[in-house]
């Protein structure tokens, strides 16, 4: 019997999310050292493992994939004076909180906000962390160790703002670095943390934040120095009117031409939002295979608008889902993502725009398409054994004639257990990685601070990095 072994059997029902969109009654999953070598269904004679999981009452499918969020963010949720804000003034509104973020707090965050996608059925996040107050210059390390610490698939963006308002920018300059300093801190972390192997846990890329935070200058090097390291490229774009006409004043262009001009309209590239763009632009970004992180709640929240999903897939962008931070969303729920990206393009365009299936298509294969992964998204041999599994005897599901369909179309639920690089790390509904009651006492601790106590910065960006 291979060490590292699971087995999970007898599943209700199994979504392979493959080619041909199967989904099998009584189906196994099968693997080794974190790789899916077997899938069926039926009477097969079943290999012995390590592990053993009964699925008989349970929904399997691959693990959710986020494509957007921004971590820190969970230590300020449903902040009163921004509530009612859109994007413009809300960002105004919260700097100044961010401003006084530490290693801490963003370790800690990052811990909050992935038990939360992690018992919503997501195994791969990515982070977009593009704040950087005063001496704090280990905060993506911070994020790391934490995705180390609760073993969840991770792919943080190292983001960078460097126009600050003092240079007609929107964040204020407490908040930003040279780009002296982002270039080098950059190639320090590809260096020391970048795996770009097969079933890698941890892969970097490269997001400068957005046209009204960076220079187009900061925008090419990042993109060259990418290239140089093979990362992929990460950033904020069109995702409200008052971004189209601040592009259109400071640089006499819109968002999507900056992007070409800077080098960004490439295959290794994905955005977040995507929601102004006309049909022209939705071809160009199709013919280039640009991966676009549609993020329908906090698009929502902010009443910023919404991506036009339909369109951008059939022009042949991989668009996946992003639950967006957690003081814009409030919340971190990958399932509730997906339901809510099914709903909000049925409004607009009716029952028809979007289907159940292809609502976790995006939330599975082409969210790992965005992040430039063949190797999850889909239940497979030679697949990583990614599992979320879902407990159809639950009050919110009784009733339902396909479970498939329920997953979205009815509340949506905790995932009961959840197998990562082949590793349970959720099991009757409970992390099994971290103590998360005594992380969320910390997490409640923190933000109270954060809230009511403005704390010292060093007095300009130069910083001692530090070895986690």
């Amino acid at each position: 019997m291979p060490t590292n072994s699971l087995l999970i059997r007898n599943i209700h029902t199994l979504v392979l999310m493959d080619a041909e969109n199967q989904v099998l009654r009584g189906g196994y999953i099968y693997a080794e050292n974190g790789a899916i070598r077997r899938v069926g269904s039926g009477a097969a004679r079943l290999p012995k493992a390590d592990r053993v999981i009964d699925g008989r009452h349970c929904i399997a499918l691959p693990g959710l994939v986020n494509t957007h969020h921004h971590l820190y963010q969970t230590l300020t949720r449903a902040y009163a004076p921004a509530a009612d804000a859109k994007l413009f003034d809300w960002l105004r509104t919260l700097y100044p909180i961010w401003a006084r973020l530490d290693e801490e707090c963003v370790e800690v965050a990052a811990l909050a906000g992935m038990a939360e996608l992690l018992l919503s059925g997501c195994t791969t996040t990515s982070d977009h962390h593009y704040l950087f107050p005063r001496g704090r210059c280990n905060l993506i390390d911070a994020q790391i160790a934490a995705a180390r610490r609760i073993g969840m698939r991770f792919h943080p963006t190292r983001g960078s703002m460097s126009v600050g308002r003092s240079q007609g920018g929107l964040p204020p300059d407490s908040v930003v670095q040279s780009e002296e300093r982002i270039l080098q801190d950059c190639e320090r972390l590809i260096g020391k943390y970048h795996n770009a192997a097969p079933g890698s846990m941890l892969r970097l890329a490269l997001a400068p934040c957005s046209p009204f935070s960076v220079s187009p200058e900061l925008m090419r090097s990042s993109a060259d120095l990418a290239r140089r390291h093979g990362v992929r490229l990460h950033t904020h774009l069109a995702e409200t009117r008052d971004e189209d006409a601040y592009c259109l004043s400071r640089f006499g262009k819109r968002p999507l031409d900056l992007l070409e001009d800077v080098g960004w309209l490439c295959g290794d590239t994905w955005l977040a939002h995507g929601i102004y763009f006309n049909r022209g632009e939705v071809k160009r970004l199709g013919r280039a295979g640009v991966g676009i992180a549609h993020c329908p709640t906090s698009n929502m929240r902010l009443g910023s608008g919404f991506a036009p999903v339909a369109a951008l897939r059939r022009a042949g962008c991989p668009v996946g889902l992003g639950v967006d931070g957690s003081a814009s969303n409030d919340s971190s729920h990958m399932l509730a993502e997906a339901r809510q990206a099914l709903l909000l393009q049925r409004v607009r365009y009716g029952a028809g725009a979007l289907a159940v299936g292809e609502a976790l298509r995006m939330a599975t294969v082409e969210g790992a398409r965005c992040l430039g992964r063949d190797d999850i998204g889909s239940l497979e041999p030679g697949k990583r054994a990614d599992v979320a599994m879902f407990d159809l005897r639950g009050a919110g599901y009784s009733g339902a004639g396909d479970p498939v369909s329920a997953l979205l179309l009815c509340a949506p639920a905790q995932v009961d257990t959840l197998v990562v690089e082949g590793r349970v790390v959720v099991e009757g509904g409970s992390l099994e990685t971290i103590s998360l009651e005594s992380i969320l006492r910390r997490h409640r601790r923190l933000a109270a601070r954060l809230h009511s106590e403005p704390r010292p910065h060093a007095p300009d960006d130069r910083c001692v990095t530090m070895e986690r």
